[in-house]
This record gives C-alpha cells, sequence and structure tokens, in this order.
C-alpha cells in the first residue's frame, strides 16, 4: 500500500505515541483525523491543524463519526496500561475499546486495522528471545490478560481484502512524552524515590518512538494482515544501564539499589504516596529479551534510532526544571 495521501484516523491521538504517529503521517503526506478522550490532550493535535473528535472508543457513536467513508487506516493506540488494579476497568478501554474501532472500520470500509498491543502478551516468565509464536501468558496481570483478550477479539474482524488487521507488540516504549519508561521514572528522581530493582539487573527492552511508528507503517505498506510483530530496539539492555543513563543525562544522581522483595514491601505501604503499584516490580525484573527477526525478514525492520541518539532526544525535549 503506497502511503502518500492516505487517510488515517488515530485513536488516542493526544497521547505521546498518537501524536508522534500523527506528525510522522503529515511528514509521508497522509491526512489525519484522530479520537482522543482527553480535551487538554486533543488541542496538542488540533494544534497540527488536524480534526479531532474528542471521546474514548468506549463511545461507539463517535467512532462511527470519526471512521468517514474515506478512511483508509485505523491505526488503534488507545490503551489502559496501568502495571495493576481491577481487570474491568482494563477491559472496557483494552477489549471493548478495540472492539468498539474495528466495527466502526468495517462499517465504513476500511481497509487496514493497525492494532498496537504490547510485548506484555507475553507475561513476565517468557523464554529467552521469544518469538510471536510464544506462549501468551497473563500471569494473572490485568494488562497482559486484557491485552492478550484484545488481540483474541480483533482477529477475529482480520477478512482481506475487506479489512485486514495486524498486530504491533511493541516493547518498553521511550521518547518524548513517554510516561511510564521516562516521566515516571524521572518524577520519582526528582523527588529521590526511584530505585533500581535488584541492582537494575532486568532487562528493558526498549524501543525509541520512532523506530516503533517506522516498524509500523512498513508493515502497513507491506499489507501484514492477520500477523503480529514483536518490536523494540533489538538490543540487550539492563535497566541499571537505561536508568543510569536517564539519571545522568537529566542531571539526578545515580539510582540506589533495592531487592526487589523490599520494593514491593515498601509500595505496599506507600504506593499511592509516591504513585507506584506493587505490581510495577514484575515489569522490571524481565530477565529476557524478544525476538525481532521476523520483523527484520517480513518487514525489512532496522531500528534507525539507537539509545544514545533516544535518549538525547528525549531529554531535549524536557522541560530545564523537572
Amino acid at each position: 500500500m503506497e502511503l502518500k495521501d492516505k487517510t488515517i484516523l488515530i485513536t488516542g491521538i493526544g497521547n505521546y505515541l498518537g501524536l508522534r504517529t500523527a506528525e510522522m503521517a503529515l511528514e509521508r503526506g497522509m491526512k489525519v483525523r484522530g479520537v482522543e478522550p482527553s480535551p487538554e490532550d486533543a488541542k496538542k493535535a488540533q494544534a497540527l491543524g488536524i480534526e479531532v473528535i474528542v471521546a474514548s472508543t468506549t463511545e461507539p457513536e463517535a467512532l462511527e463519526k470519526a471512521c468517514q467513508d474515506d478512511t483508509d487506516i485505523v491505526f488503534h493506540t488507545e490503551n489502559m496500561i496501568d502495571p495493576g488494579g481491577p481487570i474491568e476497568p482494563f477491559r472496557q478501554v483494552n477489549v471493548v475499546g478495540t472492539i468498539n474501532a474495528a466495527t466502526a472500520a468495517k462499517k465504513a470500509g476500511v481497509k487496514t486495522f493497525l492494532h498496537i498491543s504490547t510485548v506484555m502478551v507475553y507475561g513476565f516468565k517468557f523464554p529467552k528471545d521469544v518469538t510471536e509464536d510464544g506462549p501468551l501468558r497473563s500471569d494473572k496481570n490485568p494488562l497482559c490478560q486484557s491485552k492478550i483478550e484484545a488481540e483474541q477479539e480483533i482477529l477475529k474482524f482480520n477478512n482481506p481484502p475487506e479489512l485486514g488487521v495486524i498486530i504491533i507488540r511493541p516493547g518498553d516504549i521511550y521518547g518524548p512524552g513517554a510516561y511510564t519508561w521516562v516521566l515516571q521514572p524521572l518524577d520519582l528522581m526528582e523527588r529521590e524515590h526511584f530505585v533500581l530493582v535488584n541492582g537494575g539487573r532486568g532487562i528493558l527492552n526498549h524501543v525509541y518512538l520512532d523506530n516503533l511508528i517506522d516498524a509500523c507503517f512498513l508493515a502497513i505498506e507491506k499489507e501484514m494482515y492477520g500477523e503480529a510483530f514483536n518490536i523494540t530496539d533489538g538490543v540487550k539492555t539492563t535497566c541499571a544501564q537505561f536508568y543510569n543513563k536517564l539519571a545522568q543525562m537529566t542531571g539526578h544522581p545515580k539510582p540506589m539499589a533495592m531487592p526487589a522483595i523490599a520494593v514491593k514491601t515498601a509500595l505496599q505501604v506507600q504506593g499511592k504516596e509516591i504513585g507506584l503499584m506493587p505490581e510495577a516490580v514484575n515489569f522490571l525484573t524481565r530477565s529476557h529479551t524478544y525476538s525481532i527477526e521476523k520483523a527484520r525478514q517480513f518487514l525489512g525492520y532496522e531500528p534507525k534510532i539507537n539509545l544514545d541518539e533516544g535518549m538525547a532526544r528525549t531529554t531535549a525535549c524536557l522541560p530545564v526544571k523537572l
């Protein structure tokens, strides 16, 4: 599929992934529309001259209005990615919202639906260099479980040449505006609450924002319908390496280390106060990488931006004082 002049509808267009996707789509000569639940975040996309409907994907009527007959591609980013909590709110956004977006796309005659999933569909204890055929595990986590369910539901819509579905499983997304892996840790560093769990030995499977979006556009161009792809930067980086670099580049002291059990215990007492759940520890103690060989082979994907450049771009966009 030639992307130039195609119309793309981005759900969650005001979040950092949706907004950067919109910018890169415009650079490619595409026409962009969006759906965004936050009025404030919607203004960021509207400032680019993009038509945005302020609504959530849990509102089917709004999606039908947004998904007009000239829409070629739906790029679905809206999701709930908290580390823990009750399952039902996750299902409403991650599962029901995905079904609603796909239903509107099908009704409007959209040809391509790209669904942003996550490598967390493999759970926390997965094989080394797990491939897209690897076992999916919820490990009793609401994010993992709801994302597995969302993938199962969205694949039911895959019926090219009518509507074709592509699933992208990103690693740990970082870049300007990324909350989970950048802004939240920096806020904790500023308040002297950030620690390296188990000395930072866990693996952070980072993917720079632009690398991820490049992979998504490659998958759309090559019409890889019915397929799922792991997308990371393809390197093995420990949490210590990642966060020591982030701390250094933002003028923060090198983070202290603490055993995982001690961190979980502390979060059970102070978690709400500092804005973290005990479940967050599980995300920082994964021990393996994910394979991106399928993306390399079938998409021709090669990460263009390495960690040094990605971190420089990320920190350059931060306020002078956090």
